[in-house]
């Protein structure tokens, strides 16, 4: 009876050990959803505020719907997530839409055409995904 314990024991740890690898390597996928969001964010943002208007709004919205229906297919396929990942998504998302409204907002109406003021937007717009994404391959 020993020897089946012993054996059953040996299987659920390899298999423990098994599920942890595919968690760990299966998580990654969000370190390239963030990074990429995170880029798209900041070509909307440039777009937006830097190509004549309603082109560059045009331009920039449709890219976004495009990127963030592409990330949603992405992110709908993945087998799994890292636990807490919600909590974080959600946070990088907040983060994202307060940011963007705290430069598409007085960009459109004081700043029209600065790239003085649009080339840092992007940048700072494009943190969320870009910190996360970092923090998220250290994990």
């Amino acid at each position: 009876m020993g020897e089946y314990a012993s054996s059953d024991a040996a299987a659920a740890l390899a298999r423990v050990e098994e599920l942890g690898s595919t968690v760990r390597n299966g998580g990654k996928w969000y370190v390239r959803y963030q990074v990429i969001y995170g880029l798209a964010a900041g070509l909307v943002v440039l777009s937006i505020g830097l190509v004549k208007h309603p082109y560059g709004v045009a331009v920039g919205v449709g890219f976004w719907c495009a990127t963030v229906a592409g990330l949603s297919v992405y992110a709908a396929r993945q087998r799994v997530s890292r636990l807490g990942f919600g909590r974080r998504h959600a946070a990088m998302i907040i983060l994202w839409g307060l940011l963007y409204l705290a430069v598409l907002l007085p960009g459109t109406f004081w700043f029209k055409g600065a790239a003085a003021w649009w080339v840092p937007g992007a940048v700072v717009v494009a943190l969320p995904g870009l910190i996360g994404g970092y923090l998220e391959a250290r994990r």
